[in-house]
């Protein structure tokens, strides 16, 4: 990536100027992350509101956030770790609110006011006491998140399963073949990043508000290993970072966030890919980088690789992971692996790759600026190419300042960023949207972090996958060395402990010996219509798809092309269906889109009929039940689903009139009506609803997936509480079915249906 050095260079001489950094300066001037002690009590103050109500949960995150802005060894700070220890002792959280009491003591707690830490302190060893031979349901409440200090540390082996190799194809590049029959609900490979960033803002806990709105995922998960945690461990030098133990607080300082700290503002502002740009180079260190650029060059000599070039156009072709020294080699989780995931210089356009050079080069700047490069970073005694140094800059004793020698290192960042637009990962986890004390699960995935997995990032895309994935964080990284058999011969494995972020690769259906092995990059055939899947799919990953799925549907494609708002609604209405779900108002059979006047709205299937509905029209009357949908729920948050339910009656009669049972918004309909009357303990009608959601969960994303599985074991749940026993048993072995498909023996759903099924049977 000769070109992208010379890109970082320029942008280097380009802003090296103080003028042009002030005025970057002012950029991130609306991110503040210093420690304030004014903050700092107003958050203590929103603790002690949600404290007086008895909402000890709000209490707690609220404390805690008073923690993070409160500087060290001050008064603010042990006032906040004394009231939290208090939030802590009613959530029967005994061994947190004890460590809460110690650090207060230790931050200058006020001496006329001690008596009350230790009067907590002696009820704290008392219940303790009490329960030491009993596990406190407490940490596994489904109300809200884990409190996990320390999170579990098991024997844990990443890599890919002996069933499954590592192919190559001058179309796709490195890709996954499987070389015996891998039976559904197989675990296929375990990944960890190398590394992530959490996403700030992401909305987790509903109901529980500060004064700018609910609490994100920045305040409630360690900003390391994502573990949820109500009691985070503050850095001592910003107001953003925390974590969910002292281990995890050092260990990223040493990896990264001693450099990042001093840029808190700046880091925000730039972004989250930018942010896991650096954190990737700053992890892997300059030597590492080196010997990677060294790797690189070597075999582009001996004519072993395509490191120049990017992977054809073709289709399908998925060139994430194409630039590599030896098209069969597999480095595991090692920052070679990284390194060689394909950069598409030449496919980017001149304002993107102005864009990121512009950014890489001001974050090494401002790097530059906040102390010496670490000693590790040394190579007076690895072999480098001096030839561009000035002369003087190689210096006995090692490197005190960022000379031109650490150039490579803002190349890599460079060529990590524009990595990151094909190869960065989602990480999503489950988060619960159901009301406080609610009797039914009811939840839905979030984005919590974006990261770049190294073995992950073999597999190819296809609109309707063979595989499904399954995330777990630094407190549910459980798995055990039973889930993926190890074969020093076959596989490439990583033996260590799961303190951290993890990702579980299964099989979601019978693959062949010789089959590829395909994951989905985002846009998916039950969630999109085909024209829009391969639009996005060109504009970020560069390649036409024509995987089975869009092969199947290229009917569906050619009218999607007509026009491409009309696609877009058309999404927006059907879910990505073959038919609307639309209903005529007047004789009530299937709208279809018009063929005539190109596509300015729907008409009856019926020709006798001939009714005509125009796009303006029904995306009102949608608009209008969606928006009414969104006050019942609301109106439930608040706990009134007496008021909620009269309002969805209301909804179910006018979207009846225009919706099949299959659209996907008379799913969302159904299933806020069951959890209404679930709320109001009308077991029977709420499973009735539930039914009726289902129908067209099944339509949207077919019967065999995994959120048809969540929905059984939602019904699973009415049938058992409403005491319909035969009803609960019919459900529970389909729920339990697909839930083992998806996500494993060990998922805490599967637990439970066993709880019902033995308690029914008794």
């Amino acid at each position: 990536m000769e070109n992208g050095f010379i890109m970082f260079l320029w942008s280097v001489s380009l802003f090296s100027s103080q003028d042009n950094l002030d005025f970057l300066q002012c950029m991130s001037a609306g991110y503040s992350v210093q420690k304030d002690p004014e903050q700092a009590a107003k958050c203590r103050e929103r603790g002690n509101s949600s404290f007086k109500i008895k909402d000890y949960r709000a209490a707690a995150l609220h404390y805690s956030q008073g923690v993070c802005f409160a500087p060290q060894s001050s008064e603010q700070l042990s006032l906040c770790y004394a009231n939290r220890s208090a939030a802590l002792y009613h959530l029967q959280h005994y061994k947190e609110s004890l460590a809460d009491i110690d650090k207060a003591l230790k931050n200058g707690y006020p001496s006329h006011l001690v008596y009350k830490l230790e009067d907590r302190r002696t009820q704290c060893l008392k219940h303790q006491k009490a329960k030491l031979d009993h596990h406190s349901p407490a940490l596994k409440n489904l109300q809200g998140p884990d409190i996990t200090k320390e999170p579990s540390v098991l024997p844990f082996t990443f890599g890919i399963c002996p069933q499954v190799a590592v192919g190559f194809s001058t179309e796709k590049g490195r890709q996954l073949v499987a070389a015996e029959r891998i039976a559904p609900g197989k675990v296929i490979l375990i990944d960890r990043p190398y590394s992530c960033v959490l996403i700030p803002g992401m909305k987790e806990v509903r109901g529980q508000e500060t004064e700018k709105g609910v609490f994100g995922t920045e305040h409630t998960r360690c900003h390391r290993c994502l573990t949820q945690t109500l009691c985070p461990v503050p850095c001592e030098g910003c107001s953003y970072s925390r974590y969910c133990s002292t281990s995890c607080q050092q260990n990223a300082w040493e990896e990264h966030h001693h450099w990042e700290c001093p840029l808190g503002a700046d880091l925000m502002a730039m972004g989250v890919m930018s942010q896991l740009a650096l954190r990737v180079a700053l992890k892997a260190g300059l030597k590492n980088i080196q010997m990677a650029k060294e790797a690189k060059e070597e075999s582009t000599k001996s004519g072993l690789s395509c490191l120049n070039s990017d992977c054809r156009e073709s289709s399908n072709c998925n060139p994430c992971h194409t630039n590599q020294p030896n098209p069969i080699l597999y480095y595991g989780d090692s920052y070679l692996s990284v390194f060689h995931l394909s950069h598409h210089l030449s496919h980017h356009s001149p304002g993107m790759r102005f864009l990121c050079a512009v950014t890489v080069a001001t974050l090494y700047l401002k790097l530059s600026k906040t102390g010496p490069p670490p000693a590790s970073w040394d190579l007076s005694r690895h072999s480098r190419d001096t030839s561009q140094l000035p002369d003087g800059a190689e210096e006995e004793g090692g490197i005190s300042d960022w000379s031109p020698e650490l150039w490579p290192l803002g190349s890599a960042v460079l060529r990590h960023i524009l990595q990151l637009r094909c190869n960065a990962q989602a990480i999503l986890m489950l988060q619960d949207t159901g009301t406080p004390n609610s009797s039914v699960q009811s939840s839905k995935e979030i984005r919590i972090a974006t990261a770049i997995f190294p073995t992950l990032s073999l597999l190819n895309h296809s609109c309707c996958p063979n595989t499904s994935l399954v995330f777990s964080t630094g407190d549910g990284a459980d798995l055990s060395r039973s889930d993926l058999s190890a074969d020093s011969d076959n596989v490439a494995e990583y033996s260590g402990t799961a303190c951290g972020v993890t990702v579980t690769v299964r099989a979601a259906k019978a693959i062949a010996p010789g089959q590829e092995i395909l994951h989905c990059y985002g846009p998916h055939s039950s969630r999109m219509v085909t024209q829009e899947r391969v639009r996005l799919l060109q504009e970020q990953y560069y390649f036409l798809c024509q995987c089975e799925a869009c092969a199947m549907q290229e009917q569906e494609e050619e009218e999607e092309e007509e026009e491409e708002d009309g696609a877009q609604n058309r999404h927006q209405w059907s879910g990505g269906q073959h038919k609307s779900g639309l209903l005529c108002s007047k004789c009530k059979a299937f709208l279809k889109k018009c063929s005539k006047d190109k596509g300015t709205g729907f008409v009856c299937i019926q020709s006798a009929c001939g009714h005509h509905m125009s796009y303006s029209e029904l995306s009102h009357r949608l608009q209008e039940i969606r928006e009414d949908l969104e006050k019942a729920v609301v109106l439930m948050e608040r706990e009134r689903p007496d008021e909620a339910l009269r309002l969805l009656k209301r909804i179910e009669r006018q979207s009846g009139l225009i919706l099949a049972e299959t659209h996907p918004l008379q799913g969302e309909l159904a299933d806020t009506m069951a959890r209404a009357y679930a709320t109001m303990g009308d077991w029977n009608n709420a499973a009735s609803h539930l039914e009726r959601s289902a129908v067209a969960i099944g339509s949207q994303y077919g019967e065999d997936s995994i959120e048809m599985g969540r929905q059984l074991f939602k019904l699973a749940q009415l049938h058992f509480n409403g005491g319909a026993r035969g009803p609960a048993l019919s459900v529970i072995p389909k729920a339990r079915c697909l839930l083992r498909l998806y996500c494993g023996p060990h998922c805490h759903e599967l637990q439970e249906l066993q709880a019902m099924e033995d308690c029914l049977r008794g």
